[in-house]
């Protein structure tokens, strides 16, 4: 084993063991009921709650994906991401209070919960639910795929080493879930977000330090991308392009149960208030460092210091070739924890999915043991789910999981809804809402199946980004119901 293997094989010893040593002291919290398990006891401060929506919220695509895509494609990247923060901060600013409000009055656990609970249909849970588990276990097998390549790659490119990798992923994400529920995740997640802040700023210094040395040589190597129009939207993003990516991002906040249920979560309206700003303050911070470092590597690309680097999801493990073995190890290990605390986030809300919205839905007066007895199996039988689609790395399961935000767009315009009319909500909203979920979900699939996974984002619809189109008929079907429920309240 090389110093650097050895390093990383060290480090990733004491993120599991510090991370699992965590979880087991979260139990402390108590977790004597199902809504403790699943969200808490709506107990959580303000930091762990914004770090846990940080952690959940920001995966590996950043340190991986958005490094690529800022060093091929140049600051528009950092303007899409800058575009999701802005909506999600906003939607968070003047809407958080209020479902913050309506959980503590009504009692939510899971997203598909509060909606059926606002539309009045007992239907629209479970159908939402299954949606959830539809768009979101591709995206947590990509999570567990993501994992096991960085362990392959770091030991040598054996099968061995990548199957090492999942089965790392598998039983720290079942664990963590499986141990204290959203009060572990929460936990964990804190630890796993100082960890990737951390990172990634060592990140930027060092590579401003060896790349660079001072700030006019960074700025005469910036202005060279100025030239090759990669400090603008230049010839990539296009507003087709800009449009097809964005829209999606910008109703995360509102269609990923993942982090609606977070919503549920701060103990206190301080406690919300501190949420989002320390969230704001976590991504403002980290996306600048991320696409900074994308600048930076193309940077050195453009002046000679590096060779072109074509695959972009190489880009960061290029760079990490030529650093000290230590800041690789802390920085291969931030990309893991990324991935585990997105991974073990959504396997908790698709645990509480399975017990709250589709078990007890079939099974009257369940006790809250079994509830959170099922919610461990669920949790332990999703995570095994992902991990058998890593194993086998099936081309299609990894590129549909890019499009799970669009596959969930639906949601957005009956989310919105609910929030703001469920009191003018009738029989025929309730209906229109199944509707456009059903509709809505269709159209996303079929259209991916069609153009394929990679290719589904930038081809339009009749001229129209996909995404636009998903989002304008699922609004349009919704708006009818609407439009139904006002005519037959004048009648």
């Amino acid at each position: 084993m090389d110093a650097a293997l050895a390093t990383f094989a060290a480090t990733l010893i004491i993120y599991f063991v510090a991370g699992t040593a965590l979880a087991l002291a979260s139990r402390r919290a108590g977790v004597g009921t199902s809504r403790d398990y699943f969200v808490a006891g709506y107990r959580l401060g303000g930091f762990l709650a914004a770090m846990t929506y940080a952690a959940t919220t920001y995966s590996a695509f950043m340190m991986v994906g958005l490094v690529g895509l800022t060093y091929v494609t140049g600051v528009g990247a950092f303007g899409f991401e800058l575009t999701y923060l802005l909506a999600t901060v906003s939607i968070l600013a003047l809407l958080a209070p209020r479902v913050w409000g309506l959980a503590r009055e009504r009692r939510w656990v899971s997203p598909a919960e509060m909606l059926s609970d606002l539309y009045g249909s007992k239907a629209l849970g479970p159908v939402t639910a299954a949606t959830y588990l539809a768009a979101l276990i591709p995206y947590t097998a990509a999570q567990v795929i993501g994992i096991g390549v960085i362990v392959q790659v770091l030991g040598g490119g054996s099968e061995s080493a990548y199957l090492a990798g999942v089965c790392l992923a598998v039983a720290t994400i079942a664990l963590w879930v499986y141990l204290g529920g959203m009060w572990s995740v929460a936990t964990t997640d804190a630890f796993q977000g100082l960890w990737m802040i951390t990172a990634a700023l060592g990140f930027i210094v060092w590579l401003f330090t060896w790349g660079f040395g001072d700030l006019s040589k960074l700025a005469s190597s910036l202005a060279v991308l100025g030239k090759e129009g990669l400090l603008s939207t230049g010839k990539v993003w296009t507003p087709m392009i800009f449009v097809s990516y964005t829209i999606p991002w910008l109703f995360f906040a509102v269609t990923n149960p993942q982090v609606v249920q977070r919503l549920y979560t701060p103990r206190s309206k301080s406690a919300l208030t501190r949420m989002i700003a320390l969230f704001a303050a976590f991504g403002l911070t980290y996306t600048v460092i991320v696409t900074m470092a994308g600048l930076m590597g193309r940077a050195l690309t453009a002046t000679g210091v590096l060779p072109f680097i074509k695959d972009r999801d190489a880009v960061t493990p290029t760079l990490l070739a030529h650093a000290p073995p230590w800041l690789s190890a802390v920085v291969f290990v931030s990309i893991v924890a990324a991935a585990v605390s997105t991974a073990d986030s959504i396997i908790l809300a698709l645990a509480t999915a399975a017990a709250r919205d589709l078990y007890a839905s079939i099974k009257k007066g369940v006790s809250d043991d079994t509830l959170i007895n099922v919610g461990r199996g669920a949790a332990i039988a999703l995570t095994l789910i992902a991990a058998t689609v890593a194993v086998f790395r099936p081309g299609f399961i990894v590129e549909l999981s890019v499009l799970s935000s669009v596959m969930l767009l639906p949601l957005a315009p009956i989310t919105f809804t609910a929030w703001l009319l469920h009191k003018r909500l009738g029989k025929y909203s309730r209906a229109a809402a199944i509707t456009a979920l059903v509709v809505g979900f269709a159209i996303a699939l079929t259209h991916a199946v069609i153009a394929g996974g990679k290719k589904a984002l930038v081809t339009p619809i009749a001229g129209i980004p996909y995404s636009a189109v998903i989002l304008a008929v699922s609004t349009a079907i919704l708006v009818t119901g609407l439009i139904a429920d006002a005519w037959r309240r004048s009648k």
